[in-house]
């Protein structure tokens, strides 16, 4: 049976953004990766459902990844089994999407307390801690160009003697310079790391939640197209 021309543009079509949805699995499992690696080289993290956000972006990067190779070799070769098949998967991604999305948005709130606990714990084995548990704490305080957790006044009871901060802290790091300068605006960096990280972390996350929410859409669309080739092939289209 002769085709029409709109049942060709539709198995390009399929076949065009199961190559998008391809990439954006590949894309999810490299970002997924970034930010569960920052966020560990970054806090000590108690809280196992802190590494929740980052694990499901993972997975579902790797199982779009799969599906789309899938989907693509279904639409290429007008199957109708994988076609079907696709869609289902597809549907079912959607569906654990907006469920990321959602524990996302709520473990929003959750950071300023993860955050807030994870630094806590951080200061206070600085003292007794490993070169190499150090070496993490001075170079989160400064990238961030921070001092404690809600101020430079933290460091009171866990370094030194009592008016001192790590030389990681000093607006210009250099050995000796943190001694006896916790209060100095000049010499030593007030801010705490707390805010700076939480707003940073917050701002991964809402950039996260907008790119799942795009890529929702476009799956969406691949299904409406999957389910019209679907139909083509059914009717004994030769889309060829």
């Amino acid at each position: 049976m002769a085709v029409e021309g709109g049942m060709k543009c539709i198995k390009f079509l399929v076949f065009f953004f199961n190559f998008i949805f391809w990439l954006c699995g590949l894309a999810l499992i490299v970002v997924g990766i970034l930010v569960q690696v920052r966020f560990h080289n970054s806090l000590i993290i108690h809280d196992v459902s802190a590494s929740a956000a980052p694990i499901v972006i993972i997975a579902i990067g790797v199982v779009i990844f799969f599906i789309a190779f899938f989907g693509c070799c279904g639409a290429w070769n007008e199957n109708h089994c994988m076609v079907t098949a696709f869609a289902i998967f597809l549907f079912a991604i959607i569906v654990v999407e907006i469920a990321a999305v959602i524990v996302g948005y709520v473990y929003r709130d959750k950071l300023s307390a993860i955050v807030q606990d994870s630094l806590n714990d951080m200061i206070s084995g600085y003292k007794n801690g490993t070169e190499e548990f150090k070496k993490g704490l001075d170079h989160l305080q400064k990238e961030w160009k921070c001092c404690g957790v809600n101020s430079s006044s933290d460091w009171k009871n866990n370094f030194g003697d009592g008016n001192s901060v790590p030389d990681s802290c000093c607006l210009t790091p250099s050995s000796g310079c943190g001694k006896g300068t916790m209060t100095d605006e000049a010499k030593v960096h007030q801010q705490g790391c707390r805010e700076a990280l939480e707003a940073s972390l917050k701002k991964n996350i809402l950039w996260v939640i907008v790119a799942a929410l795009v890529i929702a859409g476009l799956q969406i669309l691949g299904i409406v197209f999957s389910c019209l080739l679907m139909k083509g092939i059914r009717s004994g289209y030769e889309v060829m």
